[in-house]
């Protein structure tokens, strides 16, 4: 719970603060690895794959490379994982859960208004992918079916969840029957954060446009909004 709280703070600190962020993200990251002699090695595989994910892809490295970073042998990884896939999957689960636990914290149930919190999920969305690459990159980069890990689709499924729950709030003022389906905007809006985050948010964020990120994401989910009829013209 204090690694997962910690994480969150560290999602939500603004850009300037990131290079401290990480090497305090890392200290804590360290202790998995220390702790591989009192039998944490599984934790410590996962850390050493997130790094190489980071630096290669998740396609871009072998198992032997995740031993060598984690400073065991090859054969050391068949006790606990059947193959990279799996390696992988369990880095995009704890991605899951980080990023649905940043979503939660974002969204603070509804507060200070529906909007705001609607809006607070997408700049998560974005922090998220800035701050883990890695767990990005294991969660949607890999090519990993959601039906063959069932926990991997329970923690994708609770982080969609949040933001659907955001949108079914954000809805409440209009007649059911002249609602649009939460699920449905939800996912829009979803995509819309992973189309910001691909083409402007990755590597060196504001780089590849003329606008932030966050402002692209904003307004963009703003315009979304207002044709729908879900907030007035001239409420933002």
């Amino acid at each position: 719970p204090f690694y997962h709280g910690f994480l969150i703070r560290v999602a939500m600190m603004p850009s300037s603060m990131t290079s401290t962020a990480k090497f305090a993200a890392g200290q804590i990251s360290g202790m998995s690895k220390r702790g591989y002699h009192h039998g944490n090695l599984r934790q410590a595989l996962v850390d050493a794959a997130l790094i190489l994910i980071e630096q290669k892809g998740p396609t871009g490295f072998t198992l032997a490379e995740a031993a060598k970073t984690a400073g065991v042998t090859p054969a050391a990884v068949y006790r606990h994982f059947g193959g990279r896939e799996e390696l992988i999957a369990e880095g995009a689960q704890q991605g899951y859960d980080i990023f649905a636990d940043l979503m939660e914290y974002a969204y603070r149930d509804g507060k200070p208004s529906a909007l705001a919190a609607f809006e607070a999920t997408g700049r998560a969305y974005l922090a998220f992918a800035r701050k883990y690459p890695g767990h990005y990159q294991a969660m949607f980069e890999s090519g990993l079916s959601l039906n063959a890990y069932p926990d991997l689709n329970l923690a994708a499924t609770r982080a969609q969840g949040v933001l659907t729950r955001a949108a079914d709030s954000l809805s409440q003022h209009i007649p059911a029957d002249k609602r649009p389906p939460s699920a449905m905007f939800s996912a829009h809006i979803w995509a819309l954060s992973h189309g910001v985050v691909e083409l402007f948010a990755r590597g060196n964020p504001g780089a590849k446009g003329q606008f932030p990120p966050e402002e692209l994401l904003e307004s963009g989910i703003g315009i979304y909004l207002r044709g729908l009829g879900l907030i007035p013209p001239d409420d933002h």
